[in-house]
């Protein structure tokens, strides 16, 4: 590099000011941008915005200002260089770049022991530095490679590949597991659709089980937080519940579907503070005797609803689950033994989690879902989930396989894969049994919508092989986008 032993410059731009306003601003509205951002590469909770990473680490490396005049324009620039839309703007890296160039006399190194999510060394990179960086944690190892290794080796032939990739992933996944997501075929006219028309299901919602406890009762308690399926200011759609019998039904209530009853208030569920109200004698099960029943293994789940999507239609349309529903899913739970056993043989591991879900210090805490009898990890997805997602993480691998008798480089399509793997994660993160339906969005929610794994009552199924919200195509797409956003400086270094 030719750089002298000492740093040339005295005193730093951010040793004397800052736009500190302008930055935080620029930083918090940060956490609202999502298409591109390295964010929704990967979950990392401890990631710094870019923004702030991109105007202190131009800020430390040009000089400090020689007058007031200087100083509030360097300060203007730094608070257009940090927004968002300027992040691939040619006109203002490539000033930032000469600027640091001119104060230093060469290229600067940059090293971040404890990158994490890659925030730092990612612009500093992009400030044309000669940037390393590392951690202990291998989850974050993998992210800085896909942040910063990968996308600047390859550049866009890293792009066409992960979504040809992608793609075939998809299509093989869907000719094994396809028929267990099946399309609905209407057969009468009825609320929302005409006889014969094709509804594409997006998710399955279920609510988890418990026997009500009164001797004389013994009904199946549905627990459910709420009954809402679409909550917003122009359309209102729930569950309702009625006894038929000692059996609890239900069905689809509000706009577009028969009348909601006046007296129904979908906002009241069967369960708070894990204390739940039998529907059928209207007796109470305390919140110990409920843990209690999940942890000997007495606590069960029902399939309730089905959440349909038409492609030409808007919005979403729903029906109560049926026997044939329930059926299919049955049909998974049969081939999902077939698949696990074949996989124990070709990977000589364990395909579903079996490790067990650490226990934190106090009995509410991060993770608590051990309190209801979920002790491994491979406890927090229903079993057709579990088909869906070793049956991904068998295509990826196979896709490496496929890349390498290709005449593929090993290493490159290593970098492939994992950016399939990452779509893996992202992926379980929406396939498993604590994501809640968003009824004010009517989308499938995540796991980790807040740092905890927590109980969820009542959860939506997502189907991983459609293009909705937290499935395969989905993710794929947002990985993408991120992709394209590090691989410029292939471009501009």
């Amino acid at each position: 590099m030719g750089e002298p032993e000492e740093f040339p410059i005295e005193r730093s731009f951010i040793e004397e000011t800052f736009p500190v306003k302008e930055v935080s601003e620029e930083s918090a509205r940060e956490k609202n941008i999502r298409h591109g951002h390295i964010s929704t590469l990967h979950i990392w909770w401890a990631r710094r915005p870019l923004a702030a990473s991109r105007a202190t680490a131009y800020a430390a490396l040009i000089p400090a200002p020689k007058d007031v005049e200087e100083a509030e324009k360097v300060k203007q620039f730094i608070a257009e260089i940090c927004k968002w839309e300027n992040s691939l703007n040619p006109t203002y890296i490539e000033k930032a770049r000469k600027d640091i160039r001119k104060a230093l006399g060469y290229t600067p190194r940059v090293l971040d022991p404890f990158a994490g999510g890659g925030a730092i060394p990612l612009e500093a990179l992009r400030l044309g530095c000669e940037t390393y960086a590392s951690d202990y944690n291998p989850v974050a190892v993998l992210i800085l490679k896909a942040v910063l290794e990968y996308p600047q080796k390859y550049g866009e032939k890293l792009v066409e590949d992960v979504r040809k990739w992608g793609e075939w992933v998809l299509e093989e996944a869907k000719k094994e597991i396809g028929r267990f997501y099946p399309n609905d075929v209407v057969e009468q006219n009825g609320y929302f659709g005409k006889s014969g028309e094709e509804y594409i299901p997006v998710g399955y919602i279920w609510a988890r089980t418990i026997p009500c406890q009164n001797p004389s009762c013994g009904a199946e308690i549905p627990l459910m937080r709420q009954f809402w399926l679409a909550k917003k200011s122009n359309k209102k759609v729930a569950l309702y519940t009625y006894v038929d019998g000692e059996e609890v039904k239900f069905k689809v209530v509000g706009d577009g579907y028969e009348p909601m009853p006046e007296d129904f208030d979908p906002s009241k569920g069967t369960v708070k503070g894990a204390i739940a109200t039998c529907l059928v004698c209207g007796s109470t099960v305390d919140a110990k005797t409920t843990r209690k029943l999940f942890q000997e293994g007495k606590a069960g789940e029902r399939m309730v609803a089905v959440v349909l999507h038409h492609p030409k239609k808007k919005g979403k349309f729903y029906r109560v689950a049926n026997e044939k529903d329930i059926e299919v899913f049955r049909q998974a739970e049969e081939y999902l033994a077939e698949k696990v056993e074949e996989l124990r043989k070709k990977w000589g591991i364990e395909p579903i989690p079996d490790e067990p879900l650490r226990r934190v210090p106090i009995t509410f805490g991060v993770i608590n879902v051990w309190v209801y009898g979920m002790n491994t990890w491979g406890d927090l997805f229903n079993s057709r989930q579990k088909l869906a997602l070793i049956t991904f993480v068998d295509k990826v691998r196979e896709a490496y396989r496929r890349m390498v008798e290709e005449g593929y480089e090993e290493e490159y399509a290593r970098g492939v894969v994992t950016y399939l793997g990452l779509a893996v994660d992202k992926i379980a993160d929406y396939c498993n049994t604590i994501c809640q339906w968003r009824n004010n969005l009517e989308t499938v929610g995540h796991i980790f919508a807040r740092q905890a794994i927590q109980m969820m009552w009542d959860y939506v199924e997502g189907n991983p092989v459609t293009g909705a919200s937290g499935t395969w195509r989905g993710s794929v797409e947002w990985i993408l986008r991120s992709i394209s956003f590090t691989k410029i400086f292939s471009i501009m270094m």
